[in-house]
């Protein structure tokens, strides 16, 4: 029996730091700031593994990736993600299409968005029109848009 279609909601929040790396879509990019986390904090790469874990009915991202163990600690989400994408394999799913957005009031990320865009598409096989990253800024409001961290939602349709 086909599962069908299936649609996942992933979100991911972090704060900011001075003189942390900051990863976001798989991309470092020159901030002084980075994500405070246990992994390498990327936003975007964990709210898409969590609508893939969410369409999946796999639970979430804390459960897969916990951070009390140690085999995570600062792991690359990229890592994560390829867990995520051989159970998504397993389950004999696929990724229909995938749209996402980044809330940061900075830096401006437009620029960055293609190398995102093009490294999460070949993690995930499939195409760039299969894919979409959006950016909005805080508008200097909330904990986003004074600066303190960034927040990422995506949402996924797989089918079987």
């Amino acid at each position: 029996m086909s599962a069908g279609f299936r649609i996942g909601f992933g979100t991911d929040t972090h704060r900011l730091k001075a003189n942390l790396p900051l990863f976001i879509g798989g991309v470092q990019i020159a901030y002084p700031k980075g994500f405070v986390a246990h992994s390498d904090g990327d936003i975007l790469i964990h709210a898409i593994i969590d609508a893939l874990l969410g369409a999946m009915a796999e639970r979430d991202i804390g459960y897969h990736f916990p951070d009390h163990d140690p085999q995570w600690k600062d792991a690359g989400s990229m890592v994560l993600l390829h867990h995520t994408i051989r159970l998504l394999k397993i389950k004999k799913f696929q990724i229909s299409n995938l749209d996402c957005v980044i809330h940061a009031q900075n830096p401006r990320l437009s620029p960055f968005i293609p190398d995102m865009k093009k490294n999460l598409c070949k993690a995930l096989n499939i195409t760039e029109q299969q894919m979409n990253i959006k950016a909005k800024t805080g508008e200097e409001i909330g904990f986003v848009g004074q600066g303190h961290g960034m927040k990422a939602e995506a949402v996924v349709l797989i089918s079987q």
